[in-house]
């Protein structure tokens, strides 16, 4: 039987939802433009958190096994919207931000590969429906 995960959000006023994921509250609404009182996030920009916590724990998972050592790591994404409706992400960016001496960039790369074709589940699922490119950059 395939596993599964299941997630319940109820409403709690005008636009407002709560939902637990694992043990972690989260709220979602939208701003006062559509109705909402901006109590938490609106729900799209979660397709590009989740996007940057997939990958970006594939990429740290995998950096520690190469044994790089980095000062820090982020990761930008950005979502481009389409014009019509429903209005939905038609490409994403992915920006890999290191921050270290000496970092290998072939182990970077290497690293993010890995992650975009092997074993991030949520870009691949994203990829099926849209353009995702990255970069990767390191700073000094």
């Amino acid at each position: 039987m395939p596993k599964t995960h299941k997630i319940t959000a109820n409403w709690l006023q005008n636009m407002a939802f709560e939902t637990k994921i694992n043990s972690h509250r989260l709220i979602m609404d939208a701003s006062s433009d559509f109705g909402g009182q901006d109590l938490g996030p609106s729900p799209k920009p979660f397709m590009l958190v989740a996007l940057a916590g997939c990958t970006g724990m594939d990429v740290v998972s995998l950096l520690k096994k190469m044994r790089v050592d980095f000062d820090s790591f982020s990761i930008e994404v950005e979502g481009e919207l389409s014009e019509d409706s429903p209005s939905r992400y038609t490409k994403m960016h992915v920006i890999y931000i290191f921050k270290g001496r000496e970092l290998p960039m072939n182990k970077l790369e290497k690293a993010v590969k890995m992650s975009e074709d092997q074993l991030c589940g949520v870009g691949a699922v994203y990829r099926k429906c849209m353009e995702i490119s990255s970069e990767i950059r390191i700073l000094s």
